[in-house]
């Protein structure tokens, strides 16, 4: 069924959901983006480019505007979570479609679904960008046990369910249950503190950050947790030589891209939370205009 015509959309989930595919092209449109699809560069990817990652961009557009609708009630946290996996199924199927069964975007799908559920629920309520973590965690909570400890060997079990059997790492799903961490406790202070920068540099040098402590799943599942340690002493090296404020991080990062493709590397998970970054200091600047706008009505 075509979720679209069950909803009568309102203007600011439009507008949500436009941030949030602005985050994502924006993540795809970075380079040098070490191991990840760019303008100029596959990186790691043999099945995909940049124009795959445009078509499933598009083809999300109108779910994340379903999500943030979804958010917009004043159901429970625990309901409208509900209400969005249901939302993100049909998203995910019809982004394969898109993409002839490429998985572009799953792992963003997740992410940037219940961010936008959350800042729907935000602003029903008219609650403060803070309590949106707060939110994430009420809408999650739980989640690792229920769909992770109870896990059986079974052939159709994700990328990520496969890796916590095996290395008992909750990865996505354990990210979302503690509020996202990575973003909210780190990386968008760092997007905020690399505004020195230009666009393009900026989004380059909050990738490398979030990948100094990203457990990214989708490294381990095509190597293993001693690559996925390797990556992160990388990003930090290139961190210390300053990453993208100097030429010798610049120089690294150029390095490492070359290294990450000869070596099949692909840290798309920490692109995924560079996404979800950027979408939300959107939003914080989106819930900034709406309240300046009605004080001063």
């Amino acid at each position: 069924m075509d979720k679209g015509n069950e909803f009568n959309l309102t203007d600011f989930s439009l507008t949500i959901s436009s941030l949030a595919i602005q985050a994502i092209l924006y993540e795809v449109a970075c380079f040098p983006s070490p191991g990840l699809v760019s303008p100029v560069s596959n990186g790691a990817h043999k099945d995909m480019n940049y124009f795959t990652f445009i078509d499933s961009t598009a083809a999300l557009s109108k779910y994340m505007a379903l999500f943030v609708q979804e958010g917009y009630n004043n159901e429970s946290c625990k309901a409208i979570f509900s209400s969005i996996r249901n939302v993100g199924i049909e998203a995910e199927k019809y982004m394969f479609n898109k993409t002839n069964g490429i998985n572009t975007h799953k792992g963003m799908l997740f992410l940037m679904g219940i961010a936008c559920a959350a800042v729907g629920k935000v602003i029903y309520e008219k609650k403060q960008f803070y309590e949106i973590q707060g939110i994430i965690k009420e809408m999650t909570k739980g989640i690792v046990n229920k769909e992770l400890l109870s896990l059986k060997y079974s052939p159709q079990l994700s990328h990520g369910e496969k890796l916590y059997l095996k290395y008992n790492l909750s990865g996505v799903r354990g990210e979302v249950e503690k509020g996202i961490p990575t973003v909210f406790n780190y990386a968008l202070e760092l997007y905020k503190k690399s505004k020195n920068l230009n666009l393009n540099d900026r989004l380059v040098h909050t990738l490398i950050g979030i990948m100094t402590i990203c457990n990214d799943t989708t490294i381990i599942y095509r190597h293993n947790v001693d690559t996925l340690e390797e990556v992160k002493e990388k990003a930090k090296k290139i961190m210390m030589l300053g990453g993208m404020n100097t030429s010798e991080g610049k120089i690294e990062i150029e390095n490492t891209g070359k290294q990450f493709i000869e070596r099949n590397i692909s840290p798309g998970g920490s692109a995924d939370l560079l996404a979800v970054t950027v979408f939300l200091d959107l939003v914080s600047q989106y819930l900034l205009r709406l309240k300046v706008t009605k004080d001063t009505e």
